[in-house]
């Protein structure tokens, strides 16, 4: 039984670990569910699917193959920038969440969607592709690398504006993408933005010059997602 009904909640600015363990009491429910009815099929019930939108207080997370040598600085530092460490379970190497910044996060049950995980992150960067194509900047992907980038195809100039990083179980996904629309780009230097050492990170507000509102980017994001994937918000 495919459910196509989306949750849709902006947390606004939360706790990292707040947020990270709220969406696994999501998750955990989507997934205990599923094995149940795997095991009692004539019991079987659609399983629920969300999108948390959220912003986050300064915060650097690692994915579990990442190096933490990739962190450039250390525990004072990161006190003095008031910013949190954390070791996360997403794939993907290490990258910064913070005010500015939408962090999206999809729990859905791919069997109501796609089952496909290279679909599904093509389908987040696209949504990203699509909105901030609406205010002239033109998203590309990068070969080997997730998320969204600009001048993807020259080297010296390639910039990350979205990152992506999930986790999925039993086609269900978790953890997300975090798109930088006002963000503060000198924490990025803090880091080697996922693992590269030859690129940077960049923002709405730095490509063109100017603050862009949050609210408003977050509505066309939500929009294109819903387009995509064919959800139906709740």
């Amino acid at each position: 039984m495919k459910n196509n009904k989306v949750f849709f909640q902006d947390l606004g600015v939360m706790d990292y670990k707040e947020a990270w363990d709220y969406q696994e009491k999501l998750f955990k429910g989507i997934t205990d569910l599923k094995m149940h009815n795997r095991s009692h099929p004539e019991e079987e019930k659609q399983t629920d699917n969300y999108l948390l939108f959220c912003e986050h207080p300064h915060v650097y997370t690692l994915g579990k193959n990442g190096s933490e040598n990739n962190l450039l600085a250390n525990l004072l530092e990161l006190q003095q920038k008031e910013a949190t460490f954390y070791k996360i379970n997403r794939g993907g190497d290490i990258t910064y969440h913070g005010p500015g910044q939408i962090v999206g996060y999809p729990i859905l049950d791919l069997d109501n969607f796609s089952p496909d995980i290279h679909q599904y992150v093509a389908n987040l960067e696209e949504a990203v592709i699509k909105t901030i194509a609406e205010y002239g900047l033109k998203g590309e992907r990068l070969k080997g690398a997730s998320g969204v980038w600009l001048d993807a195809s020259i080297p010296a100039k390639a910039r990350k504006i979205c990152a992506i990083g999930i986790r999925s179980s039993r086609w269900v996904t978790m953890h997300g993408f975090a798109f930088n629309v006002n963000t503060d780009l000198s924490y990025f230097e803090l880091i080697n933005p996922c693992g590269f050492t030859d690129k940077k990170a960049t923002s709405m507000q730095a490509e063109l010059n100017k603050h862009i509102p949050l609210e408003e980017v977050k509505s066309g994001l939500k929009q294109h997602l819903r387009d995509i994937f064919d959800m139906d918000y709740r």
